[in-house]
């Protein structure tokens, strides 16, 4: 149950912490990969990953670019757009305040 709590609430997040990643650097997919990784984002499959950036590309968050690899075929790298930064700030407002709200909640003494 506890896997399913986690899946449902990372998907609501991950949208912004893709904008953050991409805001900071180009990336392509294995390397966005990789990145959530570093963060400790490391059960989120790739058939999560490459659909939510087709769906933010259409959305106009992102725009994608065909850059030559040195280790074979050319690679798709994501930037983000202006449309992109301004969610990515929401998404830091948003995230900021839940934060605030679910620390209260958590530190909040019970009284007798």
């Amino acid at each position: 149950m506890a896997t399913d709590t986690n899946s449902q609430m990372l998907k609501g997040i991950l949208q912004g912490c893709l904008l953050i990643l991409l805001s900071r650097e180009e990336l392509y997919g294995y390397a966005i990969s990789e990145a959530l990784n570093d963060f400790g984002f490391v059960d989120i499959p790739k058939g999560t990953i490459y659909p939510l950036l087709m769906t933010m590309e259409r959305k106009g968050l992102l725009i994608s670019h065909l850059r030559p690899s040195p280790d074979g075929p050319s690679r798709k790298y994501y930037a983000v757009t202006a449309e992109g930064m301004a969610a990515r700030q929401t998404f830091q407002q948003q995230w900021s305040q839940l934060k605030d709200h679910v620390d209260q909640l958590i530190n909040k003494e019970d009284k007798p």
